[in-house]
């Protein structure tokens, strides 16, 4: 079967690899200590995860895609409910609070299933594989290097701190990527799919049971439209396959 080369660019994290599930993980924990640490003012679990999460989706807005914002957000809750019931803040408490955000980067990846059967079916159909990234450069290699993922994307790797439409304008201008046969497939509606769209670009949204709040924003009409939502990763070749079909005989 002759296929019309495509370029397909994937995001990371919750996408190919598993990601959110370790910041819920690190979360619970959070929720005991303060809990435990605020327990004569019984704040709910409810009430600490809305402040954490407000304060994690501003962080991210200004600052991008950092790896201490995490823990950051964790301590400037933690001072927000000091203040709320006026309590002290503790030292020693911020620095536990730093070294559990931080230690969400310490788990082992875990690559979501169906992943190397879907860069396997798109690479051996002769399309050309990108990765696009958001987050600190190191962390993110680390990641890249352990799922051993430049066998698919040699040095087609791009890493940012900020994700966003700019961003993506300048990785399509640098390379000769043809916008008609240009996908971007990722999670994010806000890092992913609203950049790809506006940047004139195929895009396909892996819509995930759980997302980050950062990460859900409502589409236009026009541009829900023209998006293609899958639930699984291993949905993504036949969606390409058919597109560089109906090109091939276009």
């Amino acid at each position: 079967m002759k296929y019309l080369t495509q370029q397909v660019i994937f995001d990371l994290d919750d996408t190919l690899v598993h990601c959110n599930k370790y910041f819920d993980l690190i979360l619970g924990q959070y929720f005991e200590l303060m809990s435990d640490w605020f327990s004569d003012y019984q704040p709910t679990i409810g009430e600490l995860r809305s402040k954490q999460v407000e304060i994690d989706v501003e962080t991210v807005s200004t600052s991008g895609l950092a790896s201490d914002n995490f823990p950051k957000s964790l301590i400037a809750t933690y001072r927000y409910f000091c203040s709320k019931y006026n309590r002290k803040p503790d030292a020693f408490e911020e620095r536990q609070l730093m070294k559990l955000g931080m230690s969400v980067y310490d788990q082992e990846v875990e690559a979501y299933p169906g992943m190397v059967e879907t860069l396997d079916t798109l690479k051996q159909d002769g399309h050309s594989l990108y990765l696009y990234t958001g987050g600190d450069d190191t962390i993110q290699q680390r990641k890249i290097a352990q799922m051993k993922l430049d066998a698919y994307f040699d040095d087609r790797i791009y890493i940012r701190q900020h994700k966003n439409v700019e961003a993506l304008e300048n990785i399509l201008t640098t390379y000769p990527f043809d916008r008609k046969t240009t996908w971007m497939i990722g999670n994010s509606l806000r890092t992913d799919v609203l950049p790809a769209l506006t940047a004139g670009i195929n895009s396909i949204y892996l819509k995930q049971p759980t997302e980050w709040l950062y990460n859900l924003i409502e589409l236009e009409r026009e541009m829900q439209q023209s998006v293609m939502t899958i639930s699984a990763i291993h949905e993504v070749p036949p969606v390409i396959r058919t597109a560089a079909l109906r090109e091939h005989h276009g």
